[in-house]
């Protein structure tokens, strides 16, 4: 008998919303150069010169710019000193600066560096500055919608704030980013015009320019003067901008401006007069009031276009649900100028045609710009990633009437758009340059071989996988024997946590590292490996770019033979450079077949260590290791200094000392006359207050109980006392269960421990 045929019928919901325009019909809109393309004035401040290879790279690449080449690859090993030739580069062609990284760690340790070259110029930070984010998004098959939340950080949003103000006033800007640059921001020419300029001796009536700060999304607060707020005190009125760590003061004689002067907002004392302020907008997303009723009308009649058709489709919920939140959006933004979730309007707000991308960072630049992608290989398929994700969230809300088709519109940038717009100088920065970038550069590559330090590449040791582990121990012994360390690197964390709890039971101390370690914890691990709390480390692919530790001298690749992602051969090559920072460095691969990745990266590495050999036999250079201290690598510092007590770092460094798994430490720190270097805030979930006292709790319990000594008793106040405590206990675990469900992206999960918490507030 004839099996009966079954029919699928398509999923009313799945027919595309809008198709793609190509890159050059996508742009939101032509715009103005904000500032002449006069060449930027870097000042270049470091206590040590050029040397190794860095000089001859400095000049190859700054003359390739100068004789018209759009794209060159800088391949620098670990520890040439890449950075510098980058400042170096940066200095001689004299233009605005975009350097991208593919995470916010290393953007931090880059923003350090470069603002210690850079004392005297616009170094600015731009990352993601949300804490914790929710997306706005449905799941159709269990008919849950979960809202938008999301913690921003304050910190990092006026660091972004600073850094659009610098790009449309100054051309001395470096702005070191994540892929961040590439999502929507409000309008380059909005945001420039609404700009409050006010000059010493001109005529201004009073409460024009305090609408003109509401205007521009500041408020009035005559009590406290927080960021983004102003105060009137008679004719005196004193701004927080959203961007500034100081306050602006603005003087009146009758409607003449009288005085102008930045002052201390804690002190009250005047910094310095100036002839003339400029008040940037304190949000990016913000919109002209005579505009506004255009805005409007344009969202009512893609509202009214979009009601039929869902009518048309038989989707009365759907449009019900869609009216409803777009009217009171609407109504929000007539009265306020502003809504939840303005950002899905912003292709409304700015006119633009449908299927054209939002302006990003990148628009604020203007057509004369210079830009550098660090760590190349990595960054570049991460910008491509980015805009698919964003699109498949963005398009269910829509067929499912949460929001009007012009949210698709809030985007990233594709990768075929990031190309186009590329400026005439772009330099890709790596140890193992992808394809991409060889094909950009017809495989031409400026090589950055020889260290200042004379430290030469690894020595490379093969031996068969039968047998590893007897010849693995055997090494790992003598290399704690000398006083360094060992990283061990895997293909899975199973093997991971296997193979840590076998060196365990062989009297080995050690421990594992992979993606399931919470981002405190990886620096805890780091700072524990270097200060020698335990000797070996065992990872799977997070032993990579980034990672500076001079104190290990072996890394071992087990399975090295196994041709795939992590072991290909740029991994492998970066995996090797791990040991370069240390003298004895040397790399141990287990493998019974020679892959063609594996034979590649042995030349590659036996090739270099030949170059470096020679080269410090010619200048007389003798190799040393690297020496740095542990509490340089793991801080990152707050731009400002302060903490939430409102302590300088300093006056509490004799007792902070041995909390070095503080999240605001981090490598790439540079000696200046105070120990600091100016960094910027890491977006952790835990404060970094709370975090020293968790520790401080938790290292008092621990030596109670290596003592055999009880807690000392503690007397409650009463039992309301123990109650909320134990509430605070019990709202911090699920506050913690509700970020790590987001991070696997399980939004049910969060939204219902976000409902629970409020609950619990309530």
């Amino acid at each position: 008998m004839a099996r009966a045929r079954k029919t699928i019928t398509p999923d009313p919901y799945a027919k595309p919303i809008a198709k793609p325009l190509p890159p050059s019909k996508s742009l939101p809109g032509k715009l103005k150069q904000f500032q002449a393309p006069t060449r930027a004035d870097f000042d270049l401040v470091s206590p040590y010169g050029a040397a190794g290879d860095q000089p001859k790279a400095i000049e190859e690449l700054t003359e390739g710019f100068k004789n018209g080449e759009q794209f060159q690859t800088l391949l620098g090993v670990t520890g040439s000193g890449k950075t510098f030739t980058m400042a170096n580069v940066i200095k001689n062609v004299g233009k605005p600066t975009l350097i991208l990284t593919h995470n916010k760690t290393l953007a931090a340790q880059l923003y350090q560096e470069f603002k210690s070259f850079f004392p005297n110029n616009a170094v600015e930070y731009f990352v993601s500055y949300y804490d914790y984010f929710q997306p706005e998004a449905y799941i159709p098959h269990t008919d849950t919608f979960i809202e938008k939340d999301a913690s921003i950080n304050d910190e990092i949003d006026k660091l972004r704030l600073r850094a659009t103000a610098n790009l449309l006033t100054r051309r001395d800007v470096i702005i070191v980013a994540s892929v961040s640059c590439i999502y929507g921001l409000g309008s380059p020419s909005e945001y420039f015009d609404l700009m409050v300029r006010i000059k010493k001796g001109d005529i201004y009536d009073r409460d024009k320019i305090l609408r003109d700060l509401v205007h521009i999304q500041y408020s009035r607060n005559d009590f406290s003067l927080d960021r983004g707020t102003f105060r009137v005190r008679g004719d005196v009125i004193e701004v927080h901008p959203s961007y500034d760590e100081d306050g602006l003061r603005i003087e009146l004689f009758g409607d003449e401006v009288d005085r102008l002067c930045r002052f201390n907002i804690v002190t009250g004392e005047v910094i310095k007069e100036v002839e003339e302020l400029t008040i940037a907008p304190a949000k990016h997303f913000v919109t002209k009031e005579e505009n506004r009723a255009g805005m409007l009308q344009r969202i009512q009649l893609e509202l009214t276009e979009r009601l039929a058709e869902l009518d048309k489709e038989g989707k009365v919920l759907e449009s019900a649900r869609l009216s409803s939140r777009t009217r009171y959006d609407m109504e929000m933004l007539r009265e306020t100028g502003m809504c939840n979730g303005i950002e899905n309007y912003s292709r409304i707000i700015e006119d633009r045609a449908p299927g054209t991308r939002p302006f990003t960072l990148i628009d604020y630049f203007g057509d004369d710009w210079l830009l550098m992608i660090d760590e190349s290989h990595v960054s570049i398929p991460q910008v491509g990633g980015m805009a698919e994700g964003d699109k498949s969230r963005k398009t269910t809300l829509v067929q499912y009437g949460f929001r009007l088709p012009c949210a698709l519109d809030n985007r990233p940038m594709n990768f075929a758009e990031f190309e186009y717009m590329y400026p005439k100088q772009v330099l890709f920065v790596s140890a193992t340059p992808g394809d991409y970038e060889l094909k950009k550069t017809s495989g031409v590559v400026t090589e950055q071989i020889n260290r200042p330090t004379g430290l030469l590449d690894p020595k490379i040791e093969l031996f068969p996988i039968q047998g590893q582990m007897d010849v693995l121990l055997y090494r790992i012994e003598e290399v704690v024997k000398n006083g360094d360390r060992v990283l061990v690197t895997t293909l899975t964390k199973k093997m991971a946590q296997d193979l840590t709890e076998f060196f365990i039971e062989a009297g080995i101390r050690a421990k594992y590292l992979h993606s399931d370690i919470k981002t405190l914890e990886r620096h805890e691990l780091i700072r524990g490996l270097r200060s020698g709390e335990f000797d070996v480390l065992v990872g799977i692919n997070l032993l990579r770019e980034g990672l500076d530790l001079p104190e290990v001298s072996m890394v071992a690749i087990l399975d090295a033979d196994k041709e795939g992602f992590l072991r290909n051969y740029r991994s492998l090559i970066q995996t090797m450079g791990r040991a370069s920072r240390n003298v004895n460095g040397t790399v141990l691969l287990f493998a019974d077949n020679m892959t063609e990745s594996l034979q590649k990266a042995i030349d590659e590495t036996n090739r270099r260590r030949g170059l470096q050999e020679e080269f410090n036999k010619e200048h007389g250079i003798t190799p040393k290791s690297v020496t740095r201290k542990i509490e340089e690598d793991l801080r990152i510092i707050d731009p400002l200094g302060l903490d939430e007590s409102g302590e300088t770092r300093d006056e509490r460094e004799d007792w902070e000392d041995d909390d070095l798994s503080h999240p605001e430490r981090s490598e790439g720190s540079s000696d200046n006359s105070s120990g600091f270097t100016p960094g910027i805030r890491p977006m952790e979930p835990l404060q970094p207050s709370r975090f020293r006292r968790e520790n401080a709790r938790k290292r008092a319990t621990d030596e109670r109980r290596k003592k055999g000594s009880k807690p000392e008793s503690v007397i409650p106040s009463g039992a309301q006392s123990a109650k909320s405590k134990d509430l605070s206990s019990k709202l911090a675990n699920l506050e913690k269960q509700m970020k790590e469900a987001a991070a696997r992206l399980d939004f049910e999960e969060a939204a219902r421990l976000r409902d629970i918490i409020r609950s619990m507030n309530a």
